[in-house]
């Protein structure tokens, strides 16, 4: 068996692997741009310019810019010194929202509902929390609420069976609203800690199936007035900007609390999350980089933030 910290320093490797393509992205370009000796206003738009094609969005690349103008214009400076300006800024905004999905045992159950687009990942997450949850001694049923698409129901089925736990689930074309209020009662009946309940991925400019997104959550209300107590949105990093108008949507239509990304490893868009972050304040409560059980895991700022803009500072988890 592995200790904490072993587990601890797999999961950092695994992370700085799988931003590499958002990281790559990032330090060449930094290494292109700071051939000079002096910082001068061709630079800094250069260095915007990068900041911005790397998803970081612009208000963000806009503050690094003017971080650095306003303490080193004119001065000599290396890339590794943008690098660690840019990671610093980043880990600021990103700490204020690495916040845990803290799961409140006066909840029986705690609701858990999952949204997101397709192809996201929302099933395959719902999977890997199961799995997490079950090992932390608590209870758990799921409920197949995407009924548009057999593969979905089939897919939970198997996490379901892997994990142990309950599915609630019903035909395809089932009224989504009625199978989330009967997994709602059976979750209650049963004691059960944490009900998840996937959802049909929808496009967030898809006004009808965002109209039953909506019928859910007041079904759910009837029997939890607090409930859902988290309605998750799921996003994967390799969308870039349209992950800005897909949480955007589900903010409006669906009173998200929190995100989880997915897919950062496949991707040199990595930089989207950090745009999200500064634009919608919302709590990221894990990042996924790959398939395995183990590569969805807690978000942490600074280990994101290095990772990310390829800085050589150290996290508090790489010392």
């Amino acid at each position: 068996m592995t200790s904490g910290n072993e587990d601890k320093k797999s999961w950092f490797s695994r992370l700085k692997d799988g931003l590499k393509k958002s990281s790559s992205k990032i330090t060449g370009g930094l290494g292109d741009i700071f051939t000079k000796k002096r910082l001068d206003a061709a630079t800094l738009e250069e260095l915007e310019d990068l900041l911005i094609m790397s998803d970081l969005g612009i208000s963000v690349s806009a503050r690094v810019c003017e971080r650095l103008a306003s303490s080193r214009f004119d001065k000599a400076i290396t890339a590794e010194e943008v690098q660690k300006a840019l990671a610093d800024e980043v880990s600021g905004i990103m700490e204020q929202v690495a916040i845990p999905l803290a799961i409140n045992p006066e909840n029986k159950p705690h609701i858990i509902l999952m949204v997101g687009v397709n192809g996201a990942g929302k099933t395959t997450t719902i999977g890997k929390l199961a799995r997490q949850f079950k090992a932390e001694g608590k209870t758990v049923m799921l409920a197949a609420g995407d009924t548009f698409r057999a593969a979905a129901n089939e897919q939970l089925q198997i996490w379901g069976q892997r994990n142990d736990v309950p599915v609630i689930s019903g035909k395809e074309g089932a009224d989504a609203a009625g199978l989330a209020f009967e997994a709602v009662r059976q979750a209650a009946d049963s004691g059960t800690d944490i009900l998840m309940i996937d959802t049909a991925g929808r496009l967030h400019n898809k006004s009808h199936l965002m109209d039953e997104l909506a019928k859910i959550i007041r079904v759910i209300k009837k029997q939890d007035q607090s409930a859902p107590h988290d309605t998750i949105l799921v996003l994967d990093a390799s969308t870039g900007q349209n992950a800005i108008l897909q949480t955007e949507a589900f903010v409006r239509e669906a009173n998200v609390s929190g995100l989880i990304m997915t897919k950062l490893d496949g991707t040199a868009r990595g930089g989207i999350l950090v745009a999200c972050a500064e634009k919608f304040k919302l709590p990221i409560h894990a990042i996924g980089v790959g398939e395995s059980i183990d590569d969805l895991q807690p978000f942490n700022a600074a280990d994101f933030s290095h990772m990310l803009v390829g800085s050589r500072a150290q996290s508090q988890t790489d010392k």
